[in-house]
C-alpha cells in the first residue's frame, strides 16, 4: 500500500513558522486543519497592525518605509506580507533594505519572532539581490524597535523551523497537546484543551504501562 500523500503545502505562509515555533499542535490546526478563533491578543495584534496594513509608502529619516509589501522566496517555498520593509535607493534600484515587524507586546522572550523576521529577509534578499544584515522588531506596548542581527546562527534557525513546518504539517493528525507557558495567551486554547488533553495521555500511558 502507497503512503497517504502529504497534506503540507508547496509554499507556506511566512506567519506559519510563527506560529511553529509558538506551538506545533496550534500550527497544525491552523495550517493543516483551517482552525482559528480570535482572542483579545489577536485583535489588539490587529488593532496594532491597522497603518501597517494599509498599503502604500512614505519617507522617514533617509529611509522609504513600504507599507504592507507582499514578499516570496521560490526557493524556501515561502510568500507572505511584510508589516513594514525600509529600504534605501540608488540609481533607481534598491540598495539596501531591513524588514520591521510590528508587535503587539513588549520584547518578545520567544523564538518565534526573530524566525519570522529572519525570513521576511531572506524573501527579500532573493527579490532584490542584496544582502540584509539585520531587522527590527517594533514593540507596540513600549513603543520601541529591536535590532535583531540575522546572523549565521538565525538563518540556521529559521531554516530548521521550516522543515520542522513541513514536517509537522505532513502528520495524519495534530500534534499531542502539551500545557505550557505560551497556551496562557494563546487563542485557540478552548479548542485545543491542553489540560485535557494531557490528563487523558497520562491516563493512558499509566493504562498501558506494564
Amino acid at each position: 500500500m502507497e503512503p497517504p500523500p502529504s497534506i503540507a503545502p508547496a509554499t507556506l505562509p511566512i506567519s506559519a513558522l510563527n506560529h511553529l515555533i509558538y506551538c506545533p499542535r496550534r500550527a497544525y490546526l491552523i495550517h493543516a486543519e483551517g482552525v482559528f478563533t480570535e482572542n483579545e491578543h489577536t485583535l489588539r495584534g490587529d488593532l496594532n497592525h491597522a497603518h501597517a496594513d494599509l498599503p502604500g509608502f512614505e519617507h522617514r529619516a533617509g529611509w522609504k518605509l513600504l507599507r504592507a509589501l507582499p514578499i516570496w522566496s521560490d526557493s524556501l517555498g515561502l510568500n507572505g506580507r511584510a508589516d513594514i520593509v525600509e529600504v534605501r535607493e540608488s540609481s533607481g534600484s534598491i540598495a539596501a533594505a531591513r524588514p520591521v515587524e510590528y508587535k503587539s507586546g513588549r520584547r518578545s522572550k520567544w523564538l518565534n519572532d526573530r524566525v519570522q523576521l529572519c525570513a521576511q529577509a531572506i524573501c527579500l534578499e532573493e527579490m532584490f539581490a542584496i544582502a540584509i544584515p539585520e531587522g527590527l522588531i517594533f514593540h507596540a506596548k513600549s513603543q520601541k524597535r529591536t535590532v535583531v542581527p540575522l546572523d549565521d546562527h538565525v538563518r540556521a534557525e529559521t531554516l530548521a523551523a521550516l522543515a520542522a513546518l513541513r514536517a509537522t504539517l505532513a502528520l495524519l493528525t495534530a500534534p499531542a497537546a502539551v500545557l505550557k507557558p505560551q497556551c496562557d495567551g494563546c487563542s485557540l486554547r478552548e479548542t485545543c484543551l491542553p489540560e485535557v488533553q494531557g490528563h487523558l495521555a497520562a491516563q493512558q500511558k499509566a493504562l498501558f504501562k506494564v
